[in-house]
């Protein structure tokens, strides 16, 4: 059980309860009631999976997803309900001014997909992603109305079911409807975009643009979508990317010397384990995400693009590097920074991404892989790391050390990302 959310295990007991697998496979499909979820766990939190990592284990064991017909009811079936962001698509790059006349909301320090949103209209990336001047009309949640739509050849009617709008800004040719991550995403739940077009759609005379924004590593990224078919829930396409970024304060080698000058750092003796998350940017977002507030691991699994082993790679991986606390407490495992980690995220963008730098760099593997990075030019082989890996005498043996190397490799890229060459 220890690797399964508390959804997971819900939901088990309602596919026993309910013979779900055996109803699904003879009709195609089963419709539930947020009453029986209720018997085993909240409906609202049982029942939306943002991104398809999110789905329960049984979910993802037999290729089913779950979608709201009204406020009271779901059904469960073979559909295809997340789009796939393709890593290749062209992305447009924009740097946009900072705008120094705001003092009560600030840059970077956007710990919330509210806040970035209003900074990202402030800022007028709204208006200069649409083209044309655009106010804020809508956020919040509001009633679907009635509409029928098809997803893989099967027809469903929904009956004012709930659905959530960041925020909706509102041009003379458009209303953009928007989506809104405080982390990067590789995959969405299209319900968070269909059912908002298809009510706006039907009452306005604009063209209803619906997209997803993410607040990202202190980037700002746009991804406009239309509907090819407004009846067909899949026929999403991905027309645009804009990233919006502003000119930092270049970090050059020589800001990163001071962190090497002194005597290589001690290997830490608390039973953290070596780091196994290999996408930095990641680690970045999971202590964006605790800036804002303290999350259980179901909170991390359950909301944001983690499954329970990333969760737990990703976690570790703050730890190791003294920016996230982990505390026992009567309901579970809680979350939270460090007060180190506080300051570095409240610091300014070129103090915040040195003290990130130098957070890795106290550590003996990555301070000895970096300083061979400066000396050959390059980011050393994996063969090299797993060397250098070897001689640290880490408490880790066999094909872990080379999977381990990954992420010294990715880490100290990462580093390199940032400086100014």
């Amino acid at each position: 059980m220890a690797n399964l959310t508390k959804n997971d295990i819900a939901w088990n007991t309602l596919f026993e309860r309910y013979d779900l697998l055996t109803k699904i496979r003879n009709d195609g499909y089963f419709e539930i009631t947020a009453a029986q979820i209720n018997e085993e766990r909240e409906s609202r939190l049982m029942a939306k999976f943002d991104h398809s990592v999110n789905l329960p284990a049984i979910f993802k064991e037999h290729n089913l997803s779950i979608l709201p017909l009204s406020r009271s009811k779901y059904i469960v079936g073979q559909f295809r309900t997340h789009f796939t962001i393709a890593s290749n698509f062209e992305k447009q790059h924009v740097v946009f001014e900072i705008p120094h006349n705001i003092e009560s909301i600030s840059f970077p320090n956007l710990h919330s997909e509210s806040l970035a949103l209003n900074y990202a209209y402030i800022a007028g990336l709204i208006t200069d992603f649409l083209e044309e001047e655009a106010y804020q009309t809508l956020s919040g949640r509001m009633s679907t109305g009635c509409f029928d739509f098809t997803i893989n050849n099967r027809s469903i009617t929904v009956e004012n079911s709930q659905c959530e709008i960041d925020a909706g800004f509102e041009s003379d040719n458009y209303l953009l409807l928007i989506e809104a991550k405080n982390y990067a995403v590789d995959d969405f739940l299209i319900r968070q975009l269909y059912y908002p077009f298809r009510l706006w759609s039907s009452m306005v005379d604009q063209q209803v643009i619906p997209a997803i924004m993410t607040f990202s590593n202190d980037t700002f990224t746009f991804y406009k979508f239309k509907f090819n078919e407004i009846s067909q829930y899949s026929s999403l396409e991905l027309t645009q990317v804009v990233e919006y970024s502003v000119q930092p304060e270049p970090i050059s080698s020589d800001d990163i010397m001071p962190f090497l000058s002194g005597l290589p750092p001690a290997e830490n003796s608390e039973s953290i384990p070596f780091p196994q998350a290999d996408k930095f940017e990641r680690v970045i977002d999971l202590l964006s995400l605790l800036a804002e507030r303290e999350l259980t691991k179901d909170d991390i699994t359950e909301n944001y693009q983690f499954d329970i082993r990333q969760t737990q790679y990703y976690t570790d991986a703050g730890r190791y590097l003294g920016l996230i606390n982990k505390t026992h407490k009567s309901d579970g495992i809680i979350f939270h920074l460090t007060n180190d980690a506080r300051k570095i995220f409240n610091s300014s963008y070129k103090n915040k991404y040195l003290s990130i730098i130098a957070t890795i760099l106290n550590k003996p593997v990555f301070y000895k892989v970096f300083q061979e990075s400066l000396r050959i030019g390059a980011v050393p082989s994996k063969d090299a790391i797993v060397t250098i890996m070897q001689q640290a005498n880490l408490d880790i043996t066999g094909t872990t050390i080379p999977r381990r190397a990954r992420t010294v490799n990715s880490w100290v890229n990462w580093i390199w990302e940032q400086i100014e060459t």
